[in-house]
């Protein structure tokens, strides 16, 4: 009866799935070079896709279907400060087009629940988008200073015996 919205539902989780892998590998990278905010902005993205998983596959069960927890993409491998906020505002603007569209077309199969759990997934996707593209504001007003500033706040807050973020 509802096998399109637990098909939906599956094709979002494999994404969620992908966006914490990528976001976890972008936080590794900020961290080691010292990048303490926007190594907590992915940390803390990444674990907000993993509530969404949760709240997706609470769905599918509700519907008596199958998690699938496998992963759209496999991890790109970017180092790069600007190339890894691009990458992520891609990746939530891509997710709030789909979750929308998602979200329709579990209506027009009647599944007002499904849709919900979309229509809420959006405002977060647009919240993490909105986050992404203020660090991308950041970098092009204040260029490599910005991320300068950020590896010298943790240098003196290690020099002063306060642990890293």
């Amino acid at each position: 009866m509802h096998e399109k919205s637990i098909e939906l539902l599956n094709k979002a989780i494999a994404d969620e799935l992908s966006a914490v892998h990528q976001y976890m590998y972008f936080h590794f990278y900020c961290d080691d070079q010292g990048y303490d905010l926007l190594a907590g902005l992915f940390r803390r993205t990444a674990i907000e896709e993993m509530l969404h998983i949760e709240r997706l596959a609470e769905r599918i069960l509700f519907l008596k279907g199958e998690v699938e927890m496998v992963a759209s993409h496999e991890v790109q491998k970017i180092h790069a400060v600007g190339e890894m906020l691009a990458l992520a505002r891609k990746m939530e603007e891509g997710s709030t087009k789909d979750y929308n569209l998602w979200a329709n077309e579990c209506s027009a199969n009647a599944d007002s629940a499904s849709k919900k759990v979309f229509e809420d997934l959006v405002l977060d996707e647009e919240r993490h988008f909105a986050q992404y593209d203020t660090e991308v504001e950041n970098i092009e007003k204040f260029g490599e200073r910005y991320l300068a500033l950020q590896s010298i706040e943790r240098s003196k807050n290690l020099g002063a015996g306060m642990p890293a973020e």
